[in-house]
């Protein structure tokens, strides 16, 4: 193993732990974030992705101001934020290397624990794939499918998992288990 974790000077350990922690609360609001413009659900990220255009262009060229009547039902409904391929584009180009990072920073602690190879090299690919999918599922919804929705829920999901289970075995092995001389 190129180094351990339970063995590490606590403050290797304290950066871990402050990095996991960190990655946390971005992944706490990017979950906030899913669930104000996208979505849950295949027919949220559908109508996000699939939907109609955005009324206005990203960003944008001027200032618009638009009115029209409103009943009281409208402020009910929730509001559907549909992104276009020039935000999809945007958001890929921004996100898909930051995903990269985090999923290498990841790995990094994952070759750090205690695992057998076989479960490392899953945790590692599940943690750059998973990014993939979620992107992967938006352009597909977007130009082929919308019943493609799915894909982009499954990464989304699969992030999370992968950065929950990296986060409890590292402070597990790192702050609750004896350590190997």
């Amino acid at each position: 193993m190129l180094y351990d974790l339970r063995r590490a000077d606590a403050s290797i350990k304290w950066l871990v732990t402050c990095l996991l922690a960190t990655f946390g609360l971005s992944y706490l609001f990017g979950a906030v974030m899913v669930s104000l413009y996208a979505g849950f659900t295949p027919q949220r990220v559908a109508a996000t992705y699939a939907g109609p255009a955005m009324s206005m262009p990203m960003p944008p060229d001027s200032t618009m101001i638009v009115e029209h009547p409103m009943s009281m039902a409208d402020f009910a409904r929730p509001e559907t934020h549909a992104v276009d391929t020039n935000l999809l584009i945007q958001d890929t180009h921004v996100h898909v290397p930051m995903y990269g990072v985090i999923a290498a920073a990841l790995s990094l602690v994952v070759v750090g624990l205690s695992l057998e190879r076989a479960w490392a090299l899953g945790l590692i690919t599940l943690l750059f794939a998973a990014p993939w999918l979620d992107f992967a599922g938006m352009w597909l919804t977007k130009f082929v499918s919308p019943q493609c929705a799915i894909v982009t829920l499954i990464g989304g999901w699969a992030m999370g998992a992968g950065y929950a289970i990296v986060a409890a075995l590292a402070v597990k092995q790192m702050w609750f288990s004896p350590e190997r001389s």
